[in-house]
């Protein structure tokens, strides 16, 4: 992922977890979400990983990287699409393996399956109503029960808001990076962790990708930074890395 203050490797485990990134514009959240998919692409390559990608920012983050993802979408229609696909996978997983195992084991025929949502306030303020809801839905179901089952969310938030925060808890690990005000490290991280001294609103903007990052089962905040992923580096992970072929198409925005 990237370095402690301390010197040391910055490890940031996916499985059994969800994680939330939140920071201003040019904080430096596109360096996080990028060291995670740079640090799962060997299972992507050996399909022990599908991630999904939903870039409802007409697709301008992800897009350079869509050979890496099982599916990739940016619109409204396939976004949903993407979601109601994962739902049901989660679902038809728990049913088979309740009462068997506690825990999913990856495979290439039934891969650990990661969401990377870019901005996840964007799929919970859709103008319809019925697709608000619907997403608010879906969005529940796989934070209260994915883990178990092989399914994990790593969202990505600029402005942090009440919504935000009733879902927070639901993600074992949150990171902070630069923010605007006290109060939105708050509602990211939490409020103790602020009176620790994450200051995320003191960060300065000549630092994108430094933050602090809280971890479920550890009450101490680390500070830490992400490695920058360049273009040249997400157009060589693309054409090495890309998961096999017989798993489905990764092409526009299925």
């Amino acid at each position: 992922m990237g370095v402690t203050e301390q010197g040391s490797p910055w490890l940031l485990p996916v499985a059994g977890r969800h994680i939330l990134v939140g920071g201003a514009t040019g904080a430096g959240k596109g360096s996080v979400l990028w060291s995670l998919v740079v640090g799962l692409a060997p299972g992507i390559k050996a399909g022990l990983i599908a991630m999904r990608c939903l870039d409802p920012k007409s697709g301008m983050e992800f897009a350079a990287g869509q050979a890496l993802f099982d599916r990739f979408a940016y619109d409204s229609d396939s976004i949903l699409a993407v979601l109601r696909d994962t739902t049901a996978t989660m679902l038809a997983r728990a049913q088979r393996l309740r009462g068997t195992t506690r825990c999913h084991r990856p495979t290439r025929a039934e891969p650990h399956i990661v969401l990377l949502v870019d901005e996840l306030a964007t799929l919970t303020t859709y103008a319809d109503r019925k697709q608000r809801a619907e997403v608010d839905q879906l969005l529940g179901l796989w934070l209260a029960q994915g883990r178990a089952v092989g399914v994990s969310v790593i969202a990505a938030v600029q402005d942090p808001s009440k919504d935000v925060v009733a879902l927070r808890q639901l993600f074992p690990v949150r990171v902070g990076l630069r923010m605007t005000e006290a109060t939105q490290t708050a509602m990211i991280l939490s409020t103790s962790a602020h009176q620790q001294g994450a200051r995320c609103e003191e960060i300065p903007d000549t630092t994108p990708g430094v933050g602090y990052v809280l971890t479920e089962g550890n009450t101490a905040v680390a500070r830490v930074r992400a490695f920058h992923v360049t273009d040249s580096d997400i157009a060589w992970l693309a054409a090495n890395f890309a998961p096999p072929a017989c798993r489905g198409s990764n092409q526009g925005h299925q």
